[in-house]
This record gives C-alpha cells, sequence and structure tokens, in this order.
C-alpha cells in the first residue's frame, strides 16, 4: 500500500513538472516539445495504471468488511484486556499479545482505512474509543507489566491518544478517578523511568495554552525556508483543559508530590541543557576543521533531541506555573524560595547561552546543519519568556516583587539577555548579514497582547535592576556562602555547625541529607546571624 501511494505521488509530481515544462517550451524548439509530449504520455499511462491498482487495495484489501473484522479484533482483544485485570495479580501473566493488538488494530483503523471508510461509522465506536484509552491511563503504569518493550508501547500509545482532537476527548469521558489515578502517575518524580515520553504527554495537554506556543509548523522555519512544502508539519494544538485542571489540583494540594516533581523536572532541564551545550560545542569544533569537515549523523540527532527535551521540560514548567503560581510564589509552602531560586537560576543560564552575540549558539544555528532544523533561538526563547511573563506580569503584586528580587539576586542576571528578546541591547554587535532576534518579527504567532506583556516585564525589569544596584552594599569574602560564592551565608547546619547560603544548603538536602564539608548527617537547619563585631 505504502509503496504504491509513494509511485503514485512521485508520478504525480513528475506529470505535474512536465506539464510546466511543455508551457514554458518556447514554439521554435518543436523537438522538445515532441519528447516532453512523449514523456507526458508515459507519465499519465504509468499513473493511470497506478491509480487503478491503488483504487483495486482500497477496495479489496481495506475494505469495509476488512475494517470490521480489524474492529471485532480490538474489541476481542479489550474485553480480554478487561477481564484480565479483574484478576488480581495474575493479571501479570496475561500474554502481552493482547496489548499488543489492541494497539496495533487502533493504529490500522485510524491510519489506514480513511478517506475510503470513516472509523466514526463502526457500530459503538466512541465507546470503544474510551474502553481503550481507560486501559492505557490505567496500565501504562501499572507495576503488574513487568516487560520494557510494552511499557514502551503503551506510553507512546498514550501520547499518540492525548495527540488528536477525537481520542483526547475519548481520555477525558473514562471516569474521573481513573483520570486521576493518570495525572498522578505522570506526575510521579522523573527519576528512576522514562521521563521523557511522560514529559512529551503533559506538553501535549498544554500546546496550544502556551506563551506563542499555537503553531503547526516550526515559525523559524517558516521564515528561513517559506517555499519548502516538505517541512515537517505538526499535529495542530488540542490542549486539554480539564486534565490540566486535575494537574493543578493534584499538585495544590499534594505539597510533597509537587515538590519532588518540580524537582526532579529541573533536574532533567538541567541535565537536558547541559548536554545539549556540550554536544554543539563539539559540532563546532567538528565543523571548523579543514581535514574533517563533517559532523556524524548521529550526534546531530541527539544534540536535536537534547534541544528539543530542554523546550519540552521548560513547556512543562511554564503549564506548572501557570495552572499552580503558588508552587514557587507562596512561600508559607516549604519548597516554594528554593524551588523558584532554582527556576530563576537555570532560566538565566539558558537566556545567558542563547542570547550571547557571536556566541556558540548563533554559530551553530546559522551552520543550517541537516537534522538540527529545529535548533533556534525561537522555540526555547518562546518558552522561557512565557514563564517570566506569567512570574513577573501575570501574578499578584507580592508574587511578582518576590520573583523579580529573586531573579536579580541571581549573579547571573543580565538585563540585556531580556532586552535581546525584543530585539534591544546590544543590535550592532549582530552581524549585518543577519537579521537580528525579535518577538516583533513573529506577529503571526504571537499576539499583541503577548507582546506588550513582554514589553511591560523589560521596562519592570530595568527599573528594578536600577533600584537593586543603588541599595547593594558591598559584601566581605568572608560573608559569602563558600559553596556558591554569589550569595551571603544565611544557614547553620546541625549538629555540625557547618554554615552556606539557605539556597544551597536546601537544594543539596532534596536529594542528600550529608554536610557538604565533614558528612555529617543533617538534623536541621537554623537561620544564620552574623555574630556583631566587637
Amino acid at each position: 500500500m505504502v509503496v504504491v501511494s509513494d509511485d503514485v505521488h512521485e508520478y504525480a509530481v513528475a506529470l505535474k513538472d512536465t506539464d510546466e515544462k511543455i508551457a514554458r517550451c518556447p514554439s521554435r524548439r518543436p523537438d522538445i516539445l515532441e519528447e516532453l509530449q512523449k514523456s507526458q504520455k508515459v507519465f499519465a499511462e504509468k499513473l493511470n495504471h497506478l491509480s487503478r491498482r491503488l483504487a483495486w487495495i482500497n477496495a479489496t484489501i481495506y475494505s469495509k468488511d476488512k475494517m470490521l473484522d480489524v474492529y471485532w479484533l480490538l474489541r476481542v482483544c479489550i474485553r480480554t484486556i478487561e477481564h484480565a485485570d479483574s484478576t488480581g495479580s495474575l493479571f501479570a501473566f496475561m500474554p502481552e499479545f493482547y496489548l499488543n493488538v489492541a494497539m496495533n488494530s487502533y493504529s490500522a483503523l485510524k491510519n489506514y482505512f480513511s478517506p475510503s471508510n470513516c472509523m466514526e461509522e463502526l457500530p459503538g465506536y466512541e465507546d470503544t474509543l474510551t474502553q481503550l484509552a481507560a486501559i492505557l491511563a490505567k496500565h501504562f503504569a501499572d507495576p503488574r507489566i513487568v516487560g520494557t518493550d510494552i511499557k514502551d508501547s503503551l506510553m507512546q500509545a498514550l501520547a499518540s491518544y492525548v495527540c488528536y482532537p477525537q481520542s483526547l476527548r475519548a481520555v477525558e469521558r473514562i471516569p474521573e478517578e481513573q483520570r486521576m489515578a493518570m495525572m498522578r502517575n505522570l506526575l510521579a518524580p522523573y527519576e528512576q523511568r522514562p521521563w521523557a515520553q511522560t514529559n512529551w504527554i503533559l506538553v501535549r495537554l498544554w500546546r496550544g495554552c502556551g506563551f506563542g506556543y499555537r503553531y503547526t509548523r516550526l515559525p523559524h522555519l517558516l521564515k528561513t525556508k517559506p517555499e519548502d512544502a516538505n517541512l515537517p508539519s505538526l499535529q495542530k494544538p488540542c490542549p486539554s483543559l480539564l486534565l490540566q485542571r486535575h494537574m493543578a489540583e493534584l499538585l495544590s494540594q499534594d505539597k510533597d508530590m509537587a515538590a519532588s516533581f518540580l524537582n526532579s523536572v529541573l533536574n532533567q532541564l538541567n541535565w537536558a541543557f547541559s548536554e545539549f551545550i556540550g554536544m554543539i560545542q563539539e559540532i563546532q569544533q567538528a565543523a571548523e576543521r579543514p581535514e574533517r569537515n563533517f559532523v556524524d549523523t548521529r550526534q546531530l540527532k541527539v544534540c536535536a533531541t537534547c534541544f528539543d527535551l530542554s523546550v519540552s521540560l521548560l513547556r512543562v514548567l511554564e503549564m506548572t506555573i501557570t495552572l499552580v503560581p503558588e508552587i514557587f510564589l507562596d512561600w508559607t509552602r516549604p519548597s516554594a524560595e528554593l524551588l523558584l531560586r532554582r527556576l530563576a537560576q537555570l532560566l538565566n543560564q539558558v537566556l545567558n547561552r542563547v542570547t550571547a552575540e557571536r556566541n556558540l549558539f548563533d554559530r551553530v544555528v546559522n551552520l543550517r546543519l541537516p537534522g538540527l532544523e529545529s535548533v533556534d533561538h525561537y522555540p526555547i526563547l518562546v518558552a522561557v519568556t512565557g514563564i517570566l511573563v506569567r512570574i513577573l506580569v501575570d501574578s499578584d503584586k507580592q508574587g511578582i516583587l518576590r520573583a523579580a528580587s529573586v531573579l536579580l539576586s541571581d549573579p547571573c542576571f543580565q538585563l540585556r539577555s531580556i532586552q535581546y528578546l525584543l530585539g534591544e541591547g546590544d543590535v550592532g554587535a549582530a552581524s549585518a548579514d543577519r537579521k537580528h532576534f525579535s518577538l516583533h518579527a513573529y506577529t503571526d504567532y504571537i499576539s499583541t497582547e503577548e507582546e506588550q506583556k513582554v514589553e511591560q516585564m523589560l521596562t519592570f525589569l530595568t527599573e528594578e535592576s536600577k533600584q537593586a544596584a543603588a541599595s547593594t552594599a558591598p559584601t566581605s569574602e568572608d560573608d559569602l556562602c563558600p559553596i556558591c560564592y554569589a550569595h551571603s551565608i544565611s544557614a547553620i547546619f546541625k549538629p555540625c555547625s557547618h554554615k552556606s547560603c539557605k539556597a544551597c544548603i536546601n537544594q543539596h538536602l532534596m536529594n542528600n541529607k550529608d554536610c557538604f564539608f565533614c558528612k555529617a548527617t543533617i538534623t536541621g537547619v537554623e537561620d544564620y546571624t552574623k555574630p556583631a563585631s566587637s
């Protein structure tokens, strides 16, 4: 089927190309016209033959009867899985065959029988879709399923399910208790499990609601290659407000889960972006070597994957901070201040790496290497902007002031990075042959209201940074935290009495209970007050 479809497409393109050449052929060259007309006849005959063959395949193999057979098989598998599920621990011995065939049957019905036969016409179609959604939602994290391959298949099937409007609505129709359980499993800490696929699922529930996140084609590619019809096209956004609401409820109510989930997201973002930066350094060095001017395609693919992961993790952070801002801004929650400091630190690092003039990121983007098409300023800067706008413009006054003070107190903060977003700052440093990046250039993807919020944020941060610079008193080296050398000492550990700033010790305690210096087990942390000088 695929081979014949591809051949039809190939000959249709060739015939169209020949027709255009005939239209352009000068009248003084009848010899060329004759050859072109011969080619036109051959292509037309071949296309006619292939089209008949395609119609025959559709009528005999992808017929209504065959579709009903596959649908019957899907329903048998669903009933078998549901029956096995009720047997408790014996479910672990149910052959994986049933789960695999159920997923493959659904894939076949969705992808192969249209447009001549439509899934919507099948009897009980919506109920079956909901039953399959319930199976995927329940079993993708079922501890009774131990096979790695089948776990991956279930996760991918769920990711595909939430990507299309019809199947997403089926997920929303399953009982609320099952939906909440699914979201709880998706929000479990990312360590010790295939977190990247989980993250894609959360991103798909958000896409369409985020800042400048409503596109079906990558905006920067449409700007550089508007004539290329083969650009990768993304599925049209179909966010789920219902599942977002469940996520907000869970994170708001369960403070421990919220802290561990966000800590793991920030850890993975730190890892993914660091890996990406390391790889583009290697790619840049390889591209500059005169004797071997090529880069390994596998390395390019891994580099692009790390970049896409960084963007998707930023989008999950944007979703979390939009739905449940108190996780970061309500400092009565025990981990809120620490999470906000970690978030500010990572956002500043990303901004500084991506916005520095004539930097590594710029140079690799401008190489336009095949395989790195998705790597560009737009996806990552717009994701960071969405987070900053949420905490610095759309929050209440107290939240905005807290966010601004934490962002500005981070040693990596540079106002120039924020100015870069709107094409301001040191524009003269941009090379003459390359336009300076600016959110203003993407009016098709970023609304006027979103632009105004970024301008408002820049004005606010400019004013705040001036005031912070005027009020900052010089700190002696002895008073600085011996771990980060960025903040003043503000915490003393019990029982060993070693000291650091609160940000360093709080972050350390999320993963380790030993003192930095003497390895004693820390039983408590108290505020440190500098003794008065004699």
